[in-house]
């Protein structure tokens, strides 16, 4: 049976909600794949993603049934108690990955919250309280809360919510003398994204990783990946740091991880959990059967050789479209990221228009997102099959032409 619901529309967003997003005028209400349907029923194309979280685009069947399966069974138990699903999550996550342990959350915020603790937890321990600095990039996100917030180098992410969280150091992203000459024996931590994504889809030089790797070593400071953007199979591998043959200490997951479903996830070693001893950490939800139960389904999945080759050969596909149709418009300088987390770097007569692009394309009925206004940001489905691609590129250099034509 079917329930009757209350009208509402996009004019309800202004009565209702806190006004700290600005979405789109219309109301995405049914996905199937990579396409979606809006209230009038107009079809689009989604290259968006959920922004880089619906991996397996919309209503997957393998997903439908594991949430509905686990639906009928149990919601939610606490971790007052374990379960049968958070268990064999955290098995398939470890046997996929350099890590031991994992520890579940709720978001991308809170697995990278749980991360820095965990940095500076071990630092103390130990090493005492005055190993306790963290080093990020500049233009990286790495959340909203206000210690992922602080770690962010992005200042109008983090300004004007009274004092800052103390001890954190920002350097140029993918410039290893930087971080050479800020790290020191005080550094607990250097936290990085493989590939910026707020800051423009930026994918690190092979060089930096591996000298920040060795940088951490030499300072007894801890190695952190932030992945909540390119792990779960984005990047062509299940996690971006086996592209570049780059261990971290500590890896944040989120996004992907749930296909759709919100669960993040903390991966680290056992001799690094240990210092997360009972009661020093938890979140109530962390660990849910549902939200591991769609996990589950998603790392079974994507974590084949089918798909993960299948993100590689989609990539090619969207990047040769992508840097004909920027040449041929003179709109992209270039077309950049790994598997299928790309980014369209405007050309300086587009410098700053990311959102008339993204604007424009959904007038043509296809979904993108920006990554800084400098940046057309592409994550769609790692599934989305050719026909869609195929269509929806078609669609977006209509946007384009229009856009150029003015």
């Amino acid at each position: 049976m079917s329930v009757q619901h209350d009208p509402v529309q996009r004019a309800d967003f202004d009565q209702v909600m806190v006004p700290n997003y600005a979405p789109a005028a219309f109301v995405p209400v049914r996905g199937q794949g990579s396409r979606v349907w809006d209230q009038s029923g107009r079809e689009l194309i989604d290259f968006a993603g959920g922004i880089a979280v619906n991996v397996l685009g919309h209503c997957h069947p393998a997903l439908v049934s594991a949430l509905t399966e686990q639906a009928n069974t149990m919601w939610h138990i606490s971790n007052v108690f374990t379960n049968e699903p958070a268990l064999r999550l955290a098995h398939k996550l470890v046997d996929a990955t350099f890590a031991d342990r994992v520890f579940f959350c709720n978001s991308g915020a809170e697995a990278n919250e749980a991360a820095f603790k965990l940095a500076r937890r071990v630092a103390f321990d130990k090493f005492g309280e005055d190993k306790c600095e963290i080093i990020a990039a500049t233009n990286s996100f790495h959340g909203r809360t206000l210690f992922t917030v602080s770690v962010g180098g992005q200042p109008k992410y983090s300004d004007g919510f009274g004092p800052k969280i103390q001890g954190i150091s920002h350097v140029p992203y993918n410039d290893l003398d930087a971080l050479k000459a800020a790290i020191s024996d005080k550094t607990c931590a250097v936290v990085l994204e493989p590939i910026q994504g707020e800051g423009g889809v930026l994918p690190a030089d092979q060089a930096y990783l591996e000298g920040a790797r060795k940088l951490c070593d030499e300072h007894n400071a801890l190695l952190v990946f932030d992945e909540v953007q390119t792990g779960m199979g984005r990047s062509g591998e299940l996690f971006a740091y086996m592209h570049y043959g780059v261990t971290p200490d500590i890896l944040s997951s989120a996004k992907s991880l749930g296909g759709g479903f919100p669960i993040g996830a903390m991966l680290t070693t056992t001799e690094l959990a240990k210092h997360l001893a009972v009661g020093t950490h938890g979140t109530t939800y962390g660990g849910n059967p549902l939200a591991c139960a769609v996990g589950e389904a998603v790392i079974d999945v994507i974590n084949t050789p089918a798909v993960l080759a299948g993100v590689k050969a989609k990539h090619q596909q969207f990047t040769s479209r992508l840097q004909a149709i920027g040449e041929k418009y003179g709109v992209f300088s270039e077309v950049r990221g790994l598997g299928l987390l790309l980014g369209c770097v405007l050309s300086d007569a587009w410098k700053g228009k990311a959102k008339a692009v993204l604007d424009a394309a959904a007038v043509e009925g296809v979904m993108v997102l920006q990554a800084s206004p400098d940046v057309v940001r592409f994550a769609p489905s790692l599934v989305v099959e050719d026909a869609d691609i195929n269509e929806g590129l078609d669609r977006f250099e209509r946007a384009v032409a229009k856009l150029v034509q003015g």
